[in-house]
């Protein structure tokens, strides 16, 4: 069964500038484009990192720069990070008894009140704009108590490339990066 595809990817697609981006000889391209393997799969947990995807590379569109793909701020990772939860979360509603080690406990961060430390933690860069409520020492604590042996985890559903008429993209096995 195909699942709709949220407004993000109409946004993600409605935002693609044809030109191409090169900095430095590399160019990743001008559109993020969904694996065959994540866009047919009836898995929630994949579906939830297809909603991550989708924001994220939205949101690098919206914040633009030499080469979009390579764009990395505080908000575009909380943002993403938000709502593969919410829709982890919905797909939970609908089945209490679904798990995924690494969403259900990124969701238990979240309701502690630290997803905004855990995205500045694991995945912070020098150059981000980081909210000043944001409180990394009590995070430190919580962190230590709580998630002894964590692995972060970045499941990416696609790839940049470029938008070519008639190009396809072949199917493949969703990428996983630990951070």
């Amino acid at each position: 069964m195909v699942r709709p595809l949220p407004l993000l990817v109409l946004l993600a697609f409605a935002g693609c500038n044809r030109s191409i981006y090169t900095v430095d000889g590399v160019t990743d391209g001008d559109t993020f484009y969904l694996s065959q393997q994540a866009t047919f799969s009836d898995d929630p947990a994949v579906q939830s990192w297809v909603t991550y995807s989708l924001a994220r590379s939205a949101c690098q569109l919206e914040v633009g720069g030499p080469i979009p793909s390579r764009v990395s701020t505080y908000g575009c990772e909380f943002q993403a990070r938000e709502l593969l939860l919410e829709r982890w979360d919905g797909a939970r509603a609908g089945d209490p008894g679904l798990a995924d080690r690494y969403l259900d406990e990124l969701a238990a961060i979240r309701d502690a009140g630290y997803l905004d430390e855990y995205v500045v933690h694991y995945f912070g860069r020098k150059d981000w704009q980081v909210p000043a409520e944001v409180n990394l020492p009590a995070f430190d604590d919580w962190r230590r108590a709580h998630l002894r042996g964590h692995r972060p985890v970045t499941r990416i559903t696609g790839s940049w490339n470029y938008a070519d008429a008639g190009r396809t993209i072949e199917a493949s096995p969703i990428a996983e990066q630990e951070e």
